[in-house]
């Protein structure tokens, strides 16, 4: 009687489909990862298969579709998958602008404080030097002018504006 080899023809077979499937998803990867175009084609050829046995494995057959897709949507200079920005860097590139923000916020803030500190200082001396300029008083009627009501001079007329 003789012995039945046929296991071991069945395990070859599926260590030769593994294989296979190994180098076709590898060959995905690198081509992805070069942002090289992803289609059947470039994956059968680089992975050493036919392009009928890659339409015929579903899983492989949509991951190439996505990919094919994908690269159709990106502009024409693809980034490559290893330089392609993380959500991680997106989130810390954000967090750091906000920082800036606030921290240009405060520094503005800080600056008007002191303008208004500086305005009120340069009103006191004009007060202090020239009661009549800053409005404190109407020699008319001797009375004082509320701080709304005071006017300010008016600039001259200049000779190339006609109002």
């Amino acid at each position: 009687m003789r012995a039945d080899n046929s296991q071991h023809i069945v395990d070859a077979a599926r260590r030769r489909s593994e294989y296979t499937r190994a180098k076709a998803i590898q060959a995905l990867r690198t081509l992805d990862a070069a942002g090289e175009p992803v289609t059947f084609e470039t994956v059968a050829t680089q992975a050493g298969v036919s392009r009928s046995w890659l339409y015929a494995q579903p899983d492989l057959r949509a991951e190439i579709e996505r990919l094919r897709a994908a690269h159709r949507r990106e502009p024409r200079s693809p980034v490559p998958a290893h330089q392609r920005t993380s959500d991680a860097s997106l989130l810390r590139r954000l967090e750091a602008a906000n920082a800036r923000i606030r921290r240009l916020t405060e520094e503005n803030q800080q600056l008007r404080e002191q303008l208004a500190r500086a305005l009120g200082k340069q009103r006191a001396a004009t007060t202090r030097t020239n009661p009549q300029r800053a409005g404190a008083s109407n020699p008319a009627d001797g009375h004082a002018v509320p701080h709304h009501q005071r006017q300010l001079p008016r600039p001259p007329v200049r000779a190339d504006r006609v109002e």
